[in-house]
């Protein structure tokens, strides 16, 4: 038996990944034990349920992989720091503690956080072949061209290359500072929503807005070239020397300051919104081309944070030039983890990838779950009222019922699953017929902006009744968006279409409904699988 334990990102989003004899037994993030959205700590609480699962100690680990190469994005942070000094001393100053502390010394972090594995090697790869792996040896494909793109690893913010069989090669990057995920959290801070995290808030604001700034942006902020490649004019950004992501160069650009978080979203942040989409999908689509062009392959594989950007995927689906597209589920920081521990069984180790119909990611589902004595046990002692149902069909007639009703489930079943996006075992799910179930489910239950849309979850045989996707491309992980089939859609009346196109509060559009299912469908007539 060959154990090997992938750790990620314990300063943001940390996770946890076992494989066993190159088969993923477990993955988990931090944050869904803790609670704390994005934890940053070590992953102690992922790394015993990892352990639990397989039923294995920590002293019968083999390998244990980081998914990054702290001292390279050191010198990355020194560089920089001398580069644009003195300015940015105040955020050289708070980061270098923590380094000096932590970070630097991240193998005996490790070793001491994993007291007892002492016949274990200790490994590091670079973040973005973490990436690359997370993509390319869990996915269907006996070949595939891979594309990476996110904020920074240690340099890199984008990188393509191949896959054959058990190995992969990277053959081309792009740099840091010039980064197409720190454009678009650049925006997300412009439009007030919190980096490394508001990402998803500035993608479901596009769809109301028009892409007024987008000429500014490819004009002033990035020039992106024929293959996609792409140069950003720092004059307008902040992140390299402060501690915000753009400057008083930037506000006068777009013509307005950083929104404040609680303020009230303008159809300004909605314009810069729908521009900085609309060229993050056309910088994605220019590479995808040129991979082709340059690889030759059918099939591509994608990973990193902007590869979370459903819209830009449903584009590339559509009109790229692969046949098919797979996008790791887990494609933060988070899915480097899984990437890490993979790219040392197959890569490092030489062991072989079976050739497989379907991935191997087991529907992401690879977190803990809970026997129906353990939670009974839990609802008992937490006081709450409950009901046992003695069939499956019973317990689905009672759902139906008060779908129907238009009341809100919270669905709880099987192993939890791995990435940001809920897959069916930790989801609430409502009647998608209803109108107002958008509007209650946003504001009533998860507490956020009335804007942001749901997803349907639909049979694969039924959907290209609904949507406009092949029968062809699946969509298991929601990381593909569709438009609504016109036959689906709803005319709008003379009143219906001046608030569309008149009204400032953003609820009063989302009220509006816009097919037969208006509760997954965007203000665009998209939805997300």
């Amino acid at each position: 038996m060959v154990a090997i334990l992938g750790i990620s990102a314990f300063y943001h989003d940390s996770a946890a990944a076992l494989l066993i004899d190159g088969t993923v037994v477990a993955a988990a993030q931090e944050e869904r034990f803790t609670r704390k959205k994005h934890d940053p700590a070590f992953p102690g609480n992922a790394v015993e349920f990892c352990l639990h699962r397989a039923g294995i100690g920590v002293s019968e680990l083999d390998y244990v992989v980081f998914y990054e190469k702290p001292l390279v994005k050191f010198e990355r942070l020194l560089e920089t720091y001398l580069a644009f000094a003195p300015r940015g001393f105040r955020s050289f100053a708070m980061a270098i503690p923590v380094w000096l502390r932590e970070k630097l010394y991240q193998n005996r972090e490790l070793r001491k956080r994993l007291a007892g594995a002492d016949r274990a090697k200790f490994l590091f790869t670079e973040h973005h072949e973490s990436h690359a792996a997370s993509a390319f040896f869990p996915c269907p494909f006996d070949e595939a061209a891979i594309l990476t793109l996110d904020g920074v690893g240690e340099w890199a913010t984008t990188t393509w290359g191949t896959g054959r069989q058990n190995k992969i090669e990277l053959h081309q990057e792009i740099r840091f500072p010039h980064s197409l995920g720190l454009l678009y959290s650049a925006v997300t801070y412009h439009c007030g929503f919190r980096v490394n995290s508001g990402e998803y808030k500035l993608m479901g604001l596009a769809p109301y807005g028009k892409p007024v700034y987008a000429e500014a942006i490819r004009k002033h902020l990035i020039n992106i070239r024929e293959d996609g490649s792409f140069w950003m004019d720092m004059k307008y950004f902040n992140y390299c020397q402060g501690l915000t992501m753009t400057n008083r160069h930037f506000s006068d650009l777009v013509g307005f300051s950083p929104r404040q978080a609680e303020a009230e979203l303008r159809q300004c942040h909605m314009d810069l919104a729908a521009s900085v989409q609309l060229v993050t999908e056309e910088i994605v689509l220019a590479i995808s081309r040129h991979v082709q062009a340059q690889t030759g392959l059918r099939n591509l594989v994608l990973a990193g944070g902007v590869a979370l950007n459903c819209v830009a995927n449903g584009r590339l689906l559509r009109e790229g030039p692969f046949d098919d597209v797979w996008v790791q589920p887990a494609s933060g920081d988070a899915g480097g983890a899984i990437g890490a521990a993979l790219f040392t069984w197959h890569q490092l180790l030489n062991r072989p990838r079976e050739s497989r119909d379907i991935d191997s990611q087991s529907g992401s589902l690879l977190g803990p779950e809970y026997s129906a004595a353990e939670i009974e046990g839990f609802l008992q002692r937490a006081g709450a009222k409950y009901s046992c149902h003695e069939t499956e069909e019973a317990l689905l007639s009672h759902v139906s019922e008060l779908l129907a009703e238009e009341r809100v489930v919270g669905w709880f079943q099987g192993r939890m699953e791995y990435g940001p996006r809920a897959l069916g075992a930790r989801s609430i799910i409502g009647d998608p017929r209803s109108p107002r179930m958008q509007s209650v489910m946003n504001l009533k239950i998860k507490y956020r902006e009335s804007f942001r849309p749901f997803a349907p979850i639909v049979l694969r045989e039924e959907a290209g009744k609904w949507f406009d996707i092949s029968d062809s491309h699946e969509s298991p992980y929601m990381l593909v968006v569709a438009d609504v089939l016109d036959e689906r859609r709803v005319p709008l009346d003379s009143k219906q279409q001046a608030v569309m196109t008149e009204a400032t509060d953003l609820r009063e559009r989302v009220n509006v409904p816009r097919s037969v299912i208006p509760a997954v469908t965007h203000v665009d007539y998209s939805a997300r699988l």
